[in-house]
């Protein structure tokens, strides 16, 4: 009896855990390409959504365009932001993100959340977010389109069985009737005697 205790916790810990279901599907598949020249993209599936950037032929064995030069070298920068960027230049205190001052941390988030953004508006690279998001409303169009055809179609079945009750019944009713015209009919006559 004592072995069976520690046989149950062993055998539990044994056994796998299955992972809940929603953590089996956590939406749709996105696959994203760089697609050269005349080459196909390849279609969409059902749980796959697939986005294509098309680059020129000439960009095929090249390093991509987002690698091949600095974005933070001085040279490509404005002069206004060149200056807009000396004016925080021996600021402290509140919000200029400085170790001088009371409260002087304070800005070094907004400084880089205004970095991020600024990285964000600069990228060289195509915005997939953009592209996977139309390719989501072809979807759910499609989808609009197929379960309105599928109502359609459930409408029709739905009419066609209705009918058909109709039918079997008003049949009943019509033999009921002529079965009920039957009887009336020979009960006003004799019955020959049985022998």
């Amino acid at each position: 009896m004592k072995s069976l205790v520690w046989l149950v916790p062993a055998l539990a810990l044994a056994v796998p855990v299955a992972p809940a279901a929603a953590q089996d599907a956590p939406g749709d598949k996105i696959n994203m390409l760089d697609v050269y020249g005349d080459d196909v993209c390849p279609q969409s599936g059902a749980d796959v959504i697939t986005v294509c950037r098309r680059l020129g032929e000439s960009e095929r064995y090249r390093i991509p365009e987002s690698l091949r030069e600095d974005p933070t070298k001085p040279k490509n920068e404005a002069w206004s932001n060149r200056i807009q960027a000396y004016e925080m230049v021996g600021a402290s205190g509140i919000a200029s993100c400085s170790p001088v001052g009371v409260g002087g941390a304070t800005g070094c988030l907004g400084q880089l959340i205004d970095a991020a953004y600024k990285e964000k508006r600069e990228a060289a690279t195509i915005r997939y977010g953009a592209l996977i998001a139309a390719e989501r409303e072809k979807r759910l169009a499609t989808i609009d389109a197929e379960a309105a055809a599928t109502q359609a179609r459930v409408e029709q079945i739905e009419k066609e069985y209705n009918e058909r009750i109709e039918r079997e019944q008003q049949k009943a009713e019509d033999a009921a009737a002529q079965g009920d015209a039957k009887d009336t009919a020979g009960a006003g006559l004799a019955t020959p005697p049985s022998d």
